[in-house]
């Protein structure tokens, strides 16, 4: 990769990693920004940060994986279904991938020491760091005066200027940073990600209980509409017309598809092991349709 530093900096949008790797790139350190997607979190967030710093962005899905640690975590949740400290290795284990296989010489992230209380209180950043393989290739600018000296501070690679010693929930010294930076858009604390909605969360922990093996693409019906359990079979209604045209999109071999035909209403989708649940599904759709003057009917796509 040349002679130049290098570093992977994970960028999710948020005011923290947008600063850490703002403080790199006024290094001139060649910074490459990384940016997760999964179907709890899309990445757009992260790739309008990258724009917004003028660095090259590379966009890892690993959606099928994270999947499997929201389902077991190792290290526990938040309030909702949010395993942050599993996902959080599990983003810095791939980094360790790229940065291997490509040479960069270390990798950056925004975490702030105190900022969240189960993945950033001292105890974790240090398993994280440990766990993932990185060690001292893992910078952590915004507390790093807080925290053991890495590779890049032993090496110089970084100097003291771009080293801070920011901890706790108050945000306002990254605010004062973001502006004396000129950084001016930026996602809220939490803000990208679903797992840490308790709305959700509810309905993710009740897929793991009746599909233990659920896929991506049986999560993602858990964003489409209201839902109806019966034993291990789920009905999805779609609740407005953008709904009912992606129930429509994601139906699957072996899915039951039920339509109004003349008259307006919800889309049902029902998949699962039991499938007889026709009048189950067409109650549940005139429930929560409008009433009509007239014979309802409805349209089987199997």
């Amino acid at each position: 990769m040349g002679s130049k530093i290098s570093a992977l900096v994970l960028v999710s949008g948020g005011l923290d990693s947008l600063l850490a790797a703002k403080l790199l790139k006024e290094e001139g350190i060649k910074v490459k920004g990384l940016v997760f997607t999964s179907a709890f979190f899309d990445g757009r967030a992260g790739q309008i940060g990258c724009k917004q710093l003028g660095i090259e962005c590379r966009i890892v899905d690993f959606s099928s994986e994270h999947l499997e640690i929201v389902k077991r975590p190792c290290f526990g949740r938040g309030r909702a279904a949010n395993p942050c400290i599993d996902c959080h290795l599990l983003m810095l284990k791939k980094a360790k991938e790229i940065l291997n296989k490509e040479g960069y010489d270390f990798v950056v992230t925004g975490e702030v020491l105190g900022e969240r209380p189960l993945s950033q209180n001292k105890r974790a950043l240090e398993l994280i760091a440990k766990e993932s393989g990185l060690g001292g290739y893992l910078l952590r600018p915004l507390s790093a005066k807080l925290l053991p000296v890495t590779l890049a501070e032993k090496k110089g690679w970084v100097s003291q200027k771009a080293l801070l010693s920011i901890s706790g929930r108050r945000r306002q010294p990254q605010m004062d940073l973001a502006k004396k930076l000129g950084l001016t858009k930026y996602l809220q604390p939490s803000g990208g990600c679903i797992l840490t909605e308790k709305n959700y969360g509810r309905k993710l922990l009740e897929i793991f209980v009746h599909w233990p093996d659920c896929q991506v693409i049986d999560v993602q019906l858990l964003r489409l509409g209201r839902l109806f359990w019966r034993k291990e079979t789920l009905i999805v209604l779609g609740r407005n017309h953008e709904e009912n045209q992606q129930l429509e999109q994601v139906k699957q071999t072996g899915d039951l598809l039920i339509l109004p035909k003349n008259f307006p209403g919800p889309t049902a989708l029902i998949r699962g092991r039991r499938t007889n649940l026709k009048k189950t599904t067409e109650q549940l759709i005139l429930k929560h349709s409008q009433p009509v003057d007239k014979p309802k009917f409805l349209t089987y796509v199997v």
